[in-house]
């Protein structure tokens, strides 16, 4: 079982950066993939970034790829995403999310994650 809490974002202008974090309890955390998705006002949520257990893979949504990093500090229980040269674009409330099947591949569908934080709102301003 894990509780997962994003903290992080915020207002910024275009061309910013944030650092948002998601805080994971529970003693489980080092075997679980994660995830990074967002969901814009009035539409569907969507994949942003994944990570594997270990760190050593990751996957990026072709919006992002280039502009965001996706790390994580298992002894801290903490996922990261790191968002450079944001744009209005990327205004949304992002949620962490954890996958508890343990496969060999990581997901990028929402309904492939267990667990999810309640969302941190990140508003980028032109």
């Amino acid at each position: 079982q894990v509780q997962l809490v994003e903290s992080g974002g915020g207002l910024v202008q275009a061309g910013g950066s944030l650092r948002l974090s998601c805080a994971a309890s529970g003693r489980t955390f080092a075997s679980y993939a994660m995830g990074w998705f967002r969901q814009a006002s009035g539409k569907a949520r969507e994949f942003v970034a994944a990570i594997s257990w270990s760190g050593g893979s990751t996957h990026y949504a072709d919006s992002v790829k280039g502009r965001f990093t996706i790390s994580r500090d298992n002894a801290k229980n903490t996922v990261y995403l790191q968002m450079n040269n944001l744009k209005p674009e990327d205004t949304a409330v992002y949620y962490c999310a954890a996958d508890s099947t343990q496969g060999p591949r990581l997901r990028v569908g929402a309904m492939g994650y267990d667990y999810w934080g309640q969302g941190t709102q990140v508003t980028v301003s032109s």
